[in-house]
């Protein structure tokens, strides 16, 4: 009896020692009938499971990947090329054959002289395209929850190093230089590693319903900040973003891929893309595109993996891990798995899908890749000089040969923008003195953008005012729509960055730098200089993303400050609405050396004055002059949120303003104490509404901001706070524009008149029901006009661009109940950039984008459009900042 009661705990124990179990995967070869070389760890060896056995975590993929670089240095060689936000480590593994390991700097060095055609002869290059490897890069997970592609990354290089005696490897190995990101958004990977491992249970569970296929929010895609980083390739806001762009710069690989998952009944994509195509995209790029897709379908029709392409997945937003390398002539690609979300899923047609299979789709895809590169070799090299040449020789025939930058306005966004196209290896010139072009005069300091250069196509699909979608493509879609079939964008329609910026790219069709004085563009600016002694104040000229960083940056020093709430003339210059007064009689003597610190670190104007008296407009002891208090501000956090809205605001005021907020979750937003905030911002919603959190009356919501608060709400945030029974708002959303005929309501017996329908158009109008909404718009940029004298749009423009999307728009508040801060234009006006149905350009024309509505002691600020969009809108920040900071100063909270 004893004898059984221990082997019984024996084998207790021995199941509650033992690893979780994967579930019903099945082993499979990886590439079938290869060999490997032992000297090569394997992920057991390493990791203690074989490859698609678990997800690796960060750790695990760095473990290895050095595992392998240790195990045949000669072959393989990492780099480190940034860190996320949260630290970890960004890297990319170089993998090639012992002689082009050993002459990385030479083939770098050509690939730059191969990129540039200014400084390479076509004889040059053809000797380089028959010397150099084919640069390919891979690069993996830039959304964290879309997890085979890091696995796959890492058994990619594993068998490129391992295969033994495997021609398709030597040819690889031989012909091409791959370069393996392998995770690219570590930080997302670890927020889905934890909650699948706490959601695991004892055996992997298929079900779509488990908690373990079921992320909380803001769920495994974004990085920290919540942002979506296949979307931020030309914004480079992220610093994962930044770290891999200068790689690949670095590198100017001809060939890339990036690896991606999508829901779990889909099979594989692979290119060709889905129309539309950007029309700056060479037609050689897609052609070659096409013959990489070509050879992945002869590798997974051998190994019966199902797959399809020229759906869903466009190339036309250039931001993404596609279309902004194709930008520069690299044959680029997305690819797709159904995702298994964990390690086994049941899709809805039964079949079970294992991790392990994941894996290996993509691992497959990856070597037909580098077999396709290697084989092509001298073409593609070829093809991608021809690219750059092509590229040139546009830039001087076409009736746009530069972009000018006028220094003006705004001066910082201008500067932030020339930085930015630098950034992402376009040449900037900087003009050291006044020039004229095209009849205008433009001030030193203003920067030129020549379109002859390698990345002109780049250049003007970023810089443009509109990028025009395909004539047949439009068509279909205006079809589509008559049938209430949704649109096939895959993204938004816009996304100049001068729009964006609210700044000035002014098209020339000649070469300024021909006549003028002008010097490369560097990013060592002179500080600005700040004057000692003044002895009644210092004044910070408002309306420029500097003032902002200033004011936050200064608030945080305790400095004390006033806000100017209409312009003043002194000393025969005009300061705007909003410009800062700092007095020296406030602050102790060493405000002068501290004003110089910020204003270096920040980039703003600071002029000295030793007088009061103004020639014009209102004096500094004005009842129009406001305190600047330094205000507590909270962002809602967390579900019904929508997470990149969240992130956006969170990142904007925190790392581009550098002032620190706090993030409260929704679960305890409804019930906190909020009394010692300031501000409350409420972002876009998600899935939800704030009636879950503050309930459905808002009661609690409602007392703080009459007691000296301001609320923010942005986009449908604005749909609660103008809900009847929240009252906070007086706006009322409207409904589609509809010319159905409206007596054709059924009588007592059910039946409706009889009717004649001559057309098909006069069909699709009565088939729309009565109260629609508007039409849904994928994205556009539209035009406001502010509010003149309004303390909300001090300093600002006359008018700014936004993004809008979806479907809802709102009628003006009316003048008894609050402002329209800023107002959509009219007519044709409203339309900056991209593509809007008809009836949606007429129906946004004159609505609101900005709203003020006072409540008691305090404010209610809504954005129908997200000011922060994918924090590129920095044309809108300063809105944003005024929302906030002059909010605050003229909300009256008890002392």
């Amino acid at each position: 009896m004893k004898k059984r009661t221990l082997a019984f705990f024996l084998a207790l124990l021995a199941l509650a020692t033992f690893p979780f179990p994967v579930g019903a995967q099945t082993k499979v070869q990886m590439w079938p009938g290869t060999t490997y070389d032992p000297a090569i760890p394997t992920f057991k060896q390493v990791l203690g499971y074989d490859v698609g056995e678990r997800i690796t975590n960060h750790p695990g993929l760095m473990k290895y990947f050095e595992a392998l670089a240790a195990a045949a240095p000669g072959r393989m060689v990492i780099f480190e090329h940034g860190k996320s936000w949260e630290g970890r480590k960004l890297v990319h593994g170089v993998i090639g054959s012992e002689a082009n390991i050993k002459r990385l700097d030479d083939i770098r060095a050509g690939m730059d002289k191969l990129s540039d055609p200014r400084k390479t002869t076509p004889a040059e290059a053809k000797s380089l395209a028959e010397s150099l490897p084919a640069v390919v890069w891979l690069g993996y997970s830039v959304h964290g929850n879309e997890i085979a592609p890091a696995d796959a990354a890492l058994f990619t290089a594993y068998h490129l190093l391992a295969a033994r005696n495997d021609k398709t490897v030597d040819d690889i190995l031989q012909n091409a230089l791959v370069i393996i990101d392998p995770i690219e958004n570590p930080d997302g990977r670890n927020r889905f590693i934890n909650h699948f491992e706490s959601a695991e249970g004892m055996e992997s569970n298929p079900s779509t319903l488990s908690a373990e296929h079921n992320e909380p929010w803001p769920s495994g895609r974004l990085n920290h900040y919540c942002f979506d980083m296949n979307r931020d390739w030309f914004a480079l806001t992220q610093p994962e973003t930044q770290g891999r762009i200068t790689t690949f710069l670095k590198w100017h690989p001809v060939v890339s891929a990036d690896v991606h998952e999508m829901g779990s009944d889909s099979t594989y994509y692979f290119p060709p893309p889905a129309p539309p195509t950007n029309p700056n995209l060479a037609k050689d790029v897609i052609t070659n595109t096409e013959m990489v897709g070509r050879n992945i379908a002869k590798w997974f029709d051998a190994n019966g993996i199902d797959y399809f392409n020229r759906e869903v997945y466009d190339a036309f937003y250039p931001g993404y891990g596609d279309s902004w390398p194709a930008m520069n002539g690299t044959i680029a690609m997305t690819f797709e798995q159904g995702s298994v979300r964990g390690l086994v899923v049941r899709r809805s047609d039964g079949k079970e899908i294992a991790y392990r299979d994941s894996v290996r789709h993509h691992f497959v895809a990856s070597v037909a890749t580098c077999e396709a590169a290697a084989k092509n070799r001298t073409k593609i090299l070829d093809d991608y000089f021809k690219f750059r040449v092509s590229a040139i020789d546009e830039g001087k025939k076409e009736a746009v040969r530069e972009f000018i930058l006028p220094r003006r306005g705004d001066v910082s966004a201008v500067d932030k923008l020339a930085a930015l196209l630098e950034r992402q290896g376009v040449e900037v010139q900087v003009a050291t003195a006044a020039f004229k072009a095209g009849g205008q005069e433009y001030p030193a300091g203003s920067y030129v953008v020549s379109c002859a250069q390698p990345s002109k196509r780049l250049i003007r699909s970023i810089l443009d005012k509109n990028t025009p979608l395909d004539a047949e493509f439009i068509k279909r879609q205006e079809s589509r729509r008559k049938r209430n079939l949704p649109d096939e964008l895959y993204d938004i329609t816009a996304w100049s960055l001068p729009l964006a910026f609210n700044v000035e790219a002014i098209p020339n069709g000649a070469d300024s730098t021909a006549t003028g004085k002008f010097s490369r563009w560097s990013a060592n600016r002179p500080a600005p200089t700040v004057a000692d002694g003044a002895t009644v104040a210092y004044l910070v000229p408002w309306g420029t993303a500097a003032s902002g960083r200033f004011l936050c940056a200064a608030l945080r020093e305790g400095l004390r400050m006033y806000s100017a709430d209409k312009p003043f003339t002194q000393q025969g210059r005009t300061f705007p609405a909003g410009t800062l007064i700092i007095k020296p009689k406030d602050h102790p003597d060493t405000l002068a050396a501290t004003l110089r610190k910020i204003a270096a670190a920040t980039d703003a104007e600071v002029v000295a004055t030793n007088t009061a008296w103004v020639e014009d407009g209102i004096n500094f002891g004005s009842n129009n002059v406001v305190y600047m208090r330094k205000p507590e501000i909270a962002i809602a956090w967390d579900a019904p949120t929508a997470a990149t809205s969240t992130g956006a605001a969170w990142f904007v005021l925190e790392r581009q303003f550098n002032y620190p907020v706090t993030v409260i979750r929704c679960n305890t937003l409804g019930t906190a104490d909020l009394s010692r905030f300031h501000v409350l911002i409420l972002p876009d919603l998600g899935r939800g509404s704030y009636g879950s959190v503050f309930g459905d009356d808002g009661r609690r919501l409602r007392a703080w901001v009459a007691a000296g608060g301001v609320v923010i709400g942005i986009n449908q945030a604005v749909g609660f706070l103008s809900d009847p029974k929240v009252g906070l708002l007086a706006l009322n959303e409207e409904q589609g524009l509809n010319d159905a005929k409206k007596d054709s309501k059924p009588g007592a017996d059910g039946r409706v008149p009889g009717s004649v329908i001559k057309d098909e158009e006069e069909f699709n109008r009565l088939i729309e029901p009565a109260d629609a909404p508007p039409d849904n718009i994928p994205g556009a940029i539209l035009t406001a006009r502010l509010a003149p004298e309004h303390w909300l749009t001090a300093g600002l423009p006359a008018t700014v661009n936004a993004m809008a999307e979806g479907n809802t728009i709102y009628a003006p508040i009316k003048l008894d109940r609050g402002v329209n801060a800023a107002v959509y234009e009219s007519g044709e006006k409203v339309l900056a950039s991209g593509y809007l149905w008809e009836e949606n350009k007429k129906q946004y024309a004159n609505k609101p984008l900005v709203v003020v509505q006072p409540v008691g002691r305090g404010y209610v600020i809504g954005f129908t459009a997200d000011p922060n969009y994918r924090a590129f809108f920095d044309g809108l920040n300063m809105l944003f900042i005024n929302s906030i900071f002059r909010g605050a100063a003229h909300a009256r909270p008890a002392n």
